[in-house]
């Protein structure tokens, strides 16, 4: 499986997907907006986004941090139960 991240500097809401990520063990690749991707070419790419992080999943656009986080539940990565 393919994880792309894209973030911003000093976002709250990307920091939280990178501990989700590292927390469950799946490696990802992180794109820095502004940094290792410029925002014109990442909005060129995905015309629709509005807010960070973005992740995308075997070249597929699976949203934000909520977005993220269901489709690991989805797919049984983690599950939805407190424990």
């Amino acid at each position: 499986m393919d994880i792309q991240i894209y973030t911003l500097r000093g976002c709250g809401s990307c920091t939280k997907i990178k501990e989700l990520l590292a927390r469950i063990g799946v490696q990802y690749t992180e794109n820095r907006v502004g940094v290792d991707i410029s925002k014109d070419d990442f909005l060129a790419k995905y015309p629709d986004i509005s807010g960070y992080p973005q992740m995308v999943v075997d070249g597929v656009l699976v949203g934000g941090l909520m977005d993220s986080v269901k489709f690991f539940v989805e797919n049984k990565m983690v599950s939805s139960k407190k424990s």
